[in-house]
């Protein structure tokens, strides 16, 4: 699933080869036996950011945006709602430039997407996301993020 304005589409067609990159090396890396922790798929351009953790109420998770790269997060193990809109309008309420991190105020109105095994969601930065949300009661989630660099 991708989630972005018709009028931005065109803009990062120059990511394909960094994103096909990413998806096979989800493809071919056997996830169940590899750490949690940060590996290199293409250089500084990809890096997959594997996690284990459990998912909290709505209530508890806050957005987030990114500034230099796409977020592609594949849900490995367990399930989890992922809170999506667009950051246009929206404050930013912490920053965190070095890690292109920056935690937005909550919009009046967003989608929320059930993510299950197998399935991923990618991230533009126009977007502002919230993820590690429960469905009905915490849950453990194995994850990986690909942080695809624009």
């Amino acid at each position: 699933m991708f989630h972005t304005q018709l009028s931005i589409a065109s803009k990062y067609d120059y990511i394909a080869d960094k994103l096909k990159a990413g998806l096979k090396w989800l493809a071919e890396t056997d996830i169940a036996a590899i750490a949690d922790g940060k590996y290199r798929v293409l250089g500084d351009d990809v890096i997959a950011d594997v996690q284990t953790y459990n998912t909290q109420p709505v209530e508890a998770r806050r957005f987030e945006a990114h500034d230099k790269f796409f977020d592609v997060q594949y849900v490995f193990e367990g399930e989890e709602f992922f809170g999506v809109c667009s950051r246009d309008g929206l404050s930013i309420t912490e920053a965190h430039p070095e890690r292109d991190t920056y935690f937005l105020e909550a919009p009046d109105k967003y989608s929320m997407v059930l993510l299950k095994a197998g399935e991923f969601i990618v991230v533009p930065p126009e977007d502002a996301h919230m993820p590690k949300c429960s469905v009905n009661t915490p849950a453990r989630v194995r994850k990986v993020v690909l942080k695809v660099r624009v």
